[in-house]
């Protein structure tokens, strides 16, 4: 139940050797007050005056008053504890996947990527609370307090300890049930966050398509999977606890019908019976507040596990190299250069050679592996074989600090921040004024959208606060490439792929300006590029088949030729 990870958090054996000493406290503080109860209510059935019963009674409030002191101090050290915990999990989580790009998050799917980072940091700080205190708790006080219940009664501490390992077995049992339960329906909460956040993200194409109704009843069935899963897991949940109770109570009932035996028969004392007799459902109380919240550390070490799971994933590694900046002189050479997904060859460059200022565009069905050279030019891949060359010198890849700081990168959906527009433009130049900043909107046409918010560049867009359209988001992006005029490399994948065609012409003449004296790699399917490339690179199932200029490659009529008219261009 408790995840190898946990173990591997920082502080956490301080943390469990201050539990086990706050709960061999309580455990005493538990039979302080079972003891103290027991003699006062003795006394008083013995005939003796309430004032001679003052020292167990301020034992009785002094033990309970600790007891729960304890339980108040622990749960405040276990929400600090959990809570950085989470902070720093959250952190290395998003530095992983900024660290692993593009890939992790599609294969893992946005959908879920995001639930994990928000929901499941909370569940997994939550899953730390409990599962700390209470198996801490059930590992150390039901045998301090079975210690003390021998010492009164043998017979009856063999009693509790009889039925203890009968429920831990049928706690196993339920809980492997629960566990399965608990496993489908985290598949379904991250089968209902991707096929969500899928179908939001393409609504507009949907209802193009005329497809939505059929969308929203497949998010309607995803949804009802994860319901069912949810009420199946509940189900298991409810019966452990019915059946735990159940033992409980009937172990107990045991006991006292035991004590009330040898009380008739004169073999046992009222004292001792009686504090056997309150102090037994404590004994049992740990069991039965882990089972009451097993479903919920269910939840969390699912995240925990699936969370892991990317942390450990593979980056790329390798020396870091001092590279120069690219200028008009510099060049890239890729020779038998393989990038590899599992055992599966995703692309084959044999020979590449790229000098200085080019605008270079990649073209090639969905599948060709476009994506998978922009990230790999970006560091996000790394080569599974071949050569790496800048101006000479090899690279054990392109994940290089120097290389890094020269890039500008514009996917197909950027990401805009809940922040101000001037600060959202200020992405890669935080020290930009806001007279280059304007400058920028003017070049990229952005103005329409100042004149309409109310606090000019300063309003609050991204998220929660103003929605942007798709060209509005692109054009955030290129006026981010135009305040930063030191990077020299740009890559581009598809950034105009879900607008028309006339948000696409319109940014187009703006964005071929920002493209002069860069070293450019556009990955698109959009044929009006491709005359204003300086190269084309034509990718085909993973194999880089041709390169060229425009002419020399519709003049060759091989693969670029046949692309173009498959895609309604005219040749």
């Amino acid at each position: 139940m408790l995840d190898k990870a946990v173990m591997r958090l920082s502080g956490i054996k301080q943390l469990l050797g201050l539990l086990a000493g706050l709960d061999i406290l309580q455990a005493f503080f538990i039979i302080g007050q079972a003891f103290g109860l027991s003699a006062a209510i003795t006394g008083l059935w013995l005939g003796q005056s309430l004032g001679a019963q003052v020292k167990f009674i301020l034992l009785f409030v002094v033990s309970h008053l600790g007891r729960h002191l304890i339980n108040y101090v622990k749960d405040q050290r276990l929400d600090t504890y959990s809570a950085d915990q989470a902070k720093k999990l959250r952190t290395q989580l998003l530095e992983k996947l900024f660290d692993l790009g593009p890939q992790i998050v599609q294969k893992e799917g946005s959908g879920n990527v995001i639930t994990m980072a928000l929901d499941g940091i909370s569940q997994v700080e939550n899953y730390l609370h409990l599962i700390l205190n209470k198996m801490m708790n059930m590992a150390i006080i039901p045998w301090v307090i079975l210690a003390f219940v021998a010492y009164l009664d043998w017979r009856s501490a063999l009693i509790l300890l009889a039925v203890f390992p009968l429920i831990i077995i049928f706690m196993i049992i339920l809980g492997l049930a629960a566990k399965s339960k608990a496993d489908k329906q985290y598949q379904s909460y991250q089968v209902l966050s991707n096929h969500f956040l899928d179908s939001l993200r393409g609504i507009a194409t949907l209802k193009y398509f005329g497809v939505s109704k059929a969308y929203g009843q497949k998010i309607y069935e995803t949804s009802e999977d994860f319901r069912k899963a949810t009420m199946s897991t509940l189900s298991i949940g409810i019966l452990s606890t019915f059946a735990l109770d159940f033992f409980t109570t009937l172990s107990i009932a045991i006991v006292a019908v035991m004590l009330g035996l040898r009380l008739i028969n004169g073999h046992m004392e009222l004292l001792p019976a009686l504090t056997v007799l309150v102090i037994a459902p404590d004994y049992f109380l740990p069991v039965r507040d882990f089972s009451s919240d097993y479903h919920a550390t269910l939840d969390g070490k699912n995240t925990m596990t699936a969370i892991q799971s990317i942390l450990n994933q593979d980056s790329i590694e390798g020396p870091s190299q001092a590279i120069g900046e690219w200028s008009d002189q510099s060049q890239l050479d890729l020779k038998d250069l393989q990038v590899a997904y599992g055992d599966k060859i995703a692309l084959d460059i044999k020979d590449l050679s790229v000098q200085g200022y080019q605008k270079i565009g990649v073209v090639g069905m969905s599948g060709s592996g476009k994506s998978t050279l922009i990230n790999l030019l970006a560091g996000f891949l790394d080569k599974a074989q071949g050569q790496i060359q800048m101006d000479g010198s090899d690279l054990p890849n392109f994940n290089q600090v120097d290389w890094r700081k020269q890039l500008l990168y514009i996917p197909q959906s950027p990401y805009v921040f809940e922040m101000s527009l001037a600060d959202n433009i200020r992405f890669y130049q935080s020290q930009a004024s806001d007279d280059q900043v304007r400058q920028a909107i003017e070049v990229v046409g952005l103005t329409d959208l100042v004149t309409e918010l109310p606090q000019g560049i300063e309003t609050r867009i991204g998220n929660g606060a103003r929605p942007l359209s798709g060209g509005q988001a692109q054009r955030i992006a290129l006026a981010r490439a135009f305040l930063d005029q030191d990077r020299k490399v740009m890559l581009l994948d598809e950034p105009t792929a879900h607008l028309d065609i006339e948000t696409e012409v319109e940014l187009k003449e703006k964005m071929l300006p920002l493209m002069e004296d860069r070293l450019v790699f556009l990955a698109t399917h959009r044929l009006h590029w491709l005359k204003q490339m300086d190269l084309i690179l034509v990718l085909d199932q993973g194999q880089m088949v041709e390169v060229g200029t425009y002419d020399q490659l519709m003049d060759k009529k091989g693969h670029f030729y046949a692309l173009k008219h498959a895609m309604g261009g005219r040749p």
